[in-house]
């Protein structure tokens, strides 16, 4: 399930000499040179956009490279006039990227900024997303907000064409996580399949049972501790594993929601959490308890390069710090690490006694984002929060974990989430990210909290 995003670069001209080309051609050979090897793949378009003609031939080129979004320039500033048709030939997000005047001289050597600043008004009209960025393609802090608006544009490209799956429905009372398939189309672009439990109870009984013990061995394999149960146990979750593997890829679904509860621990005698695990650290967007947006928002961290991490409760809070727990999905981004006291093990869960859950401490000392995408009456929202993990001081079975936040209240974050109408599940990601989401929220037209 790859991440790697491409941008295809965009010269726009005008068919009149203007400004300094030797200048201009120079700056576009160096933003060539300064994106050639980044996190995503540039494709420099072989075509300078300077007329109508040019315009949709430069698209027709991008597009057919499969570029996810696009970054365009003026290294001499273009005509206003073709902003418009590239809107309406381009229709996702864009990225308008001024480059530097020449230092020396006493005139005016590109007016890369005015132009750009000229697009940039006239796409906020047009309602259409984009991000602006403006500064030297060999400036590390102009490229790492390159990196970042691309990213972001791209991710929200992906979204745009994304297929959610949910099994059953969300879990009784979780009114909250409710997800209408025409409120995800309208506001993410995705399409939401809906299938029921028994489906994947069909799918995991007709599974080949030769594949299935090849599975058990495979999941012994991974050197987890087994606690309290006999590992020919685990075949179950074998099962869960195949059959959901088997309906995302024949499905072609990008993420995926299943209701656990109640139903299926009485159905199979098992949760399926061990093998949502399997599937997350694996670069499967898949939750528990039929949260569909919250596996959107797993696919849309993927989509930024992102390691969503796990799904969690917000157990408890103090002042500064706030308490992720959830009943057994520890990931192995962010857990202690394995052999010790607090290490990952597949166990029983710690309310029914039924297995398989992966127990384990969140490691102390790692940077990591907390974050929520929701739909609200008026469109989606998101939050976005940074902080650094810290040692629980007491354990709990499952997933136990604390958080604590970079210059935040958590009495206060919470109070403003309750208001703004937050599900009580949040994903815990390794690294800070909230800026980069930020940015794919606004080219989504999300509100941020």
């Amino acid at each position: 399930m790859g991440t790697e995003q491409k941008a295809g670069l965009v010269f726009f001209g005008r068919t009149r000499p203007g400004f300094d080309e030797e200048w201009g051609a120079a700056m576009s050979a160096r933003v060539r040179s300064s994106t050639a090897a980044r996190s995503w793949e540039a494709y420099p378009c072989p075509t300078r956009a300077v007329d109508d003609k040019t315009v949709r031939k430069a698209i027709r080129e991008c597009r057919a490279e499969g570029c996810d979004t696009l970054v365009v320039l003026q290294t001499t500033m273009s005509d206003g006039r073709l902003a418009p048709v590239l809107f309406q030939q381009w229709a996702g997000p864009i990225v308008l990227w001024a480059t530097p005047e020449k230092p020396d001289g006493d005139l005016v050597s590109s007016c890369s900024l005015v132009g750009t600043h000229l697009f940039a008004s006239l796409a906020a009209r047009f309602d259409v997303p984009f991000e602006v960025v403006s500064g030297a393609p060999d400036d590390e802090k102009t490229m790492a907000e390159i990196d970042r608006s691309v990213r972001s544009t791209a991710a929200v490209s992906r979204l745009g064409s994304a297929k959610v799956g949910l099994i059953g429905y969300h879990a009784p009372g979780f009114i909250n996580m409710h997800a209408d398939p025409t409120v995800v189309s309208r506001y993410l672009g995705a399409e939401l399949y809906h299938t029921g439990q028994q489906d994947l109870l069909n799918a995991m009984e007709a599974l080949d049972e030769n594949a299935v013990d090849d599975d058990l061995a495979a999941t012994i394999g991974l050197g987890l501790p087994i606690v309290d149960m006999d590992p020919a146990e685990l075949k179950t979750q074998s099962r869960y594993y195949l059959a959901i593997k088997e309906m995302m890829e024949t499905e072609s679904l990008d993420a995926l929601a299943l209701r656990c509860w109640p139903e299926l621990p009485n159905l199979t005698g098992q949760w399926p959490y061990l093998a949502l695990v399997r599937l997350t650290d694996e670069g499967y967007n898949v939750t528990m308890e039929g949260d569909v947006d919250g596996a959107l928002g797993m696919l849309l961290m993927r989509n930024l390069a992102i390691e969503p991490g796990f799904l969690t409760d917000w157990l408890e809070h103090d002042a500064t710090t706030i308490t992720t727990w959830h009943g057994g999905g520890t990931p192995a981004c962010l857990a202690e690490p394995q052999g010790s006291e607090h290490g990952r093990s597949i166990a029983r869960h710690f309310n029914s006694n039924k297995p398989a859950v992966v127990d384990g401490w969140v490691a102390p000392d790692q940077p990591v984002t907390i974050m929520r995408i929701w739909s609200s009456p008026d469109g989606y929202r998101l939050m976005a929060r940074e902080g650094n993990t810290a040692a629980p001081t007491r354990h709990l079975r499952g997933t136990n974990g604390v958080v604590e936040l970079d210059g935040d209240n958590a009495h206060d974050l919470f109070d403003l989430c309750c208001h703004a109408g937050m599900p009580h599940h949040l994903t815990v990601a390794p690294g800070h990210h909230a800026r980069t989401l930020v940015k794919a929220a606004r080219v989504l037209g999300m509100k941020t909290i």
